[in-house]
């Protein structure tokens, strides 16, 4: 395994892993630009910029960007989350040259037409509707802006209907011209490569990106809590509950990684077996952890129907109470295991190689050895695990429910069980 970082004389760092048993070479921008460090009144724009991206440029129309990566049988494609925005491709080895010159196009020549404006503009709010018909996912948007109410880290990535079918062409030019720095991309690529072969090629063709680092800095998350419910006539009740979680730099990462897997990572995790297993509550239950550069959160998932609610609810608020002092050395063992197996496996997969190392050094500013990683896991003990659980499940709550949830507890009998 070979893994080589350089630095452009622009700022841009170009990191690759070469893994010459494949015949695919998966590459990418990476961008420190997400919904977080949108203003209220253009919340939406980096999203909306990451579909105009491919919708032509200077020396491409938007079909033309379709057509030729596919002529070689490659994928485009693009996401943004609340702190980050890629740009990414998979291509057969020996077509790099063209994947790298179509991230290049796409990113230093884009031309925000107008009538392409209009059309993605429609694509936008049909996405915001299915969003809002899709009561699982919706009600993560309430958790987050619960959570963290009335900040950008809060907001919806996707925006509003009203500030998208609005949005000028200008602001979006603008967005990019603030944000898109050298400094803060990183281009990734994992694959049958050489490391200086794609220093080239990168440094070629990103041959006009503007240096500095400015763009518009988001402000500090500031975890609040509360609770939101909807009633919607649905078939099933959406339930998260969560609390502030903690930053990717953060000691105790490791450990609520391995908690998580214990609680809820597994058809062996607590809440599978206890709520789905023992008492046939629901048919989906999970836990998840979400890291930001300075906060995060953690919380569980439950789809369950209206009359199980409050009972879900309730074993969940026990099972997160007692957690602490209670895990023994197989369920430790256990969830080491699955978080040391999903780190080797990654290492198969060259789309999930180039997005981990980019992430890495835009967080940490360097690649981390899966030795060290592995290490971490391991490192992991039962101390670790009563110390980060008493710290999370100790803080104010986070509670959202969509759906036919008349029957789910009132939000005080919760943080009182909790407690």
């Amino acid at each position: 395994m070979t893994v080589q970082v350089s630095t452009l004389p622009s700022g841009l760092r170009v990191v690759t892993h070469q893994m010459l048993a494949v015949e695919s070479v998966s590459l990418g921008m990476w961008v420190h630009v997400g919904t977080r460090h949108e203003r209220p009144e253009i919340n939406g724009i980096a999203h909306m910029l990451e579909h105009m991206a491919f919708k032509g440029t200077r020396r491409r129309s938007a079909r033309a960007i379709a057509e030729e990566i596919e002529d070689v049988g490659g994928h485009l494609n693009a996401f943004t989350s609340r702190e980050f925005t890629a740009y990414h491709a998979t291509v057969l080895r020996g077509d790099e040259t063209l994947a790298v010159d179509m991230l290049a196009d796409i990113l230093q020549n884009s031309v925000f037409d107008e009538d392409e404006l209009e059309r993605e503009r429609a694509v936008i709010l049909q996405e915001i509707g299915q969003t809002n018909d899709t009561p699982d996912d919706v009600v993560f948007d309430h958790f987050q802006e619960i959570a963290f109410p009335d900040q950008p880290v809060g907001r919806s990535v996707l925006g509003t209907a009203e500030i998208v079918s609005n949005m000028p062409r200008e602001a979006l030019q603008g967005y990019m011209d603030e944000h898109y720095s050298a400094s803060r991309m990183v281009f990734s690529a994992a694959g049958n490569i050489q490391h200086d072969a794609m220093v080239r090629l990168v440094e070629d063709a990103f041959d006009h990106l503007p240096g500095g680092g400015g763009g518009h800095i988001g402000e500090p998350a500031r975890y609040v809590g509360g609770e939101f419910r909807e009633l919607r006539d649905l078939e099933q009740a959406h339930l998260v509950l969560g609390f502030e979680g903690i930053k990717f730099t953060d000691p105790d990462y490791y450990p609520l990684s391995v908690l998580s897997v214990v609680l809820g990572g597994g058809m062996s995790s607590r809440l599978f077996q206890e709520v789905r297993e023992k008492r046939g509550l629901v048919y989906a239950i999970y836990t998840f952890a979400s890291s930001y550069s300075d906060s995060g959160l953690f919380g569980v998932y439950a789809g369950t129907g209206e009359a199980e609610a409050g009972e879900v609810m309730g074993v969940v608020c026990d099972l997160l109470r007692d957690l602490a002092g209670t895990i023994d050395s197989g369920e430790l063992k256990r969830a080491r295991a699955q978080i040391r197996a999903g780190v080797l496996m990654s290492l198969e997969s060259t789309a999930s190689r180039c997005e981990q190392l980019a992430r890495q050094l835009l967080v940490l500013g360097r690649e981390i050895p899966v030795a060290e990683i592995a290490a971490r896991i391991e490192a992991v003990d039962n101390d670790a695990l009563d110390r980060i659980a008493r710290r999370i499940f100790s803080g104010p709550a986070t509670f959202t429910a969509l759906g036919p949830v008349k029957g789910a507890p009132d939000f005080g009998a919760m943080t009182e069980r909790l407690a």
